[in-house]
């Protein structure tokens, strides 16, 4: 297990090395100016120069995509859990969801600004909206897909219907609600941001667009850096966690 864990963190480290190497190898051979694209040395000042300051705004995007994350995956667990309860209720909630889903994504945002505000609540909406369904997608498939012999068996032990949903369909189901709960660690950020871009007071989009307008590049480039790790630390929590949720399924 240790073993493993050093070889993925080698690797990805050796894959952040190349990338390194190819972006200054690109912006040496392209005689790139500054402001259209900055080297990484660039990029590593203005960072070690904002320091406090990228970390301020990146500590605000991460509390809106935690809390986002919460609640998209409590609300999209319960509702797959409605939705596979009854025929009538699918009936009448699928469609407003899927209505919901099928908006573009920056067509809400400013709608969320005028009713939430500028401030933490419109951008966790924001975030629920973009990763609720897939939770409640993948999560639901896997409630109504539970092995009929299991379901015999429940029957067969006299378990009545929230028992059969307790005991076989929600742990059957588990797999499919971390497939859910791992693309959401990688939406939730972005569900942030785009509330972030929309209005704010504060976060990374809010730097981006700040620099952007400043032709500060390489602040940006230092925000979108800190966006790219802060996804890939909570896909890295997400993985650890569902991986403890469903012990029993070794990876292949």
């Amino acid at each position: 297990m240790l073993k493993r864990a050093v070889k993925r963190i080698l690797r990805s480290l050796f894959g952040i090395l190349l990338f390194v190497l190819l972006w200054e190898s690109v912006v040496r051979i392209g005689e790139f100016p500054p402001f259209l694209l900055p080297g990484p040395a660039a990029v590593w000042a203005a960072f070690l120069n904002q320091g406090a300051f990228l970390l301020y705004h990146a500590g605000i995007t991460a509390w809106e995509t935690v809390l986002g994350f919460i609640f998209g995956v409590s609300a999209g667990a319960l509702l797959a859990i409605l939705l596979s309860m009854s025929q009538r209720v699918r009936s009448f909630l699928l469609p407003p969801i899927a209505a919901i889903q099928s908006l573009p994504v920056f067509a809400i945002a400013p709608l969320l600004v005028l009713w939430f505000g500028f401030g933490l609540s419109s951008k966790v909406v924001m975030a629920v909206i973009v990763i609720f369904f897939s939770v409640t997608s993948t999560f639901f498939d896997g409630l109504r897909r539970t092995d009929q012999s299991l379901l015999d068996l429940g029957k067969l032990h006299g378990l009545n219907r929230w028992q059969m949903l307790r005991y076989i369909r929600i742990p059957a189901a588990l797999p499919s609600l971390a497939s859910g709960m791992r693309i959401a660690a990688v939406f939730a950020p972005i569900g942030a941001v785009i509330g972030e871009w929309v209005g704010a007071k504060g976060g990374l989009a809010f730097i981006m667009l700040q620099s952007n307008a400043r032709m500060q590049t390489a602040t940006m480039f230092a925000a979108l850096i800190l966006l790219a790790l802060m996804v890939l630390s909570l896909r890295a929590v997400v993985e650890f966690a569902t991986s403890r949720m469903i012990y029993w399924q070794k990876e292949s």
